[in-house]
């Protein structure tokens, strides 16, 4: 266990954060996921802009690897493109 004041509050902001990335990251997946699986053209590219602005923003604060999000923006804009 910590023995100083500041290690606590260490150990009580990283748990924080550590749910909050979590829940983003698994937000981010399931959105992922959700446009994977549509086959409407038109919804794909409504989604695409929203899905890309939240990967965006998961890598700008380092909840994700900026080339990871790049990777999953590409593999997706290749998915919706592939459904005209």
């Amino acid at each position: 266990m910590a023995n100083h004041k500041s290690a606590l509050k260490r150990i009580r902001q990283s748990a924080a954060r550590r749910l909050r990335n979590r829940y983003y990251a698994k937000t981010m997946r399931n959105a992922v996921r959700r446009l994977r699986a549509t086959t409407d053209s038109a919804e794909a590219r409504e989604m695409l802009p929203k899905v890309q602005k939240m990967l965006d923003k998961l890598a700008k604060r380092n909840t994700i690897h900026r080339n990871k999000a790049a990777n999953i923006k590409s593999s997706l804009a290749k998915h919706v493109n592939s459904l005209a």
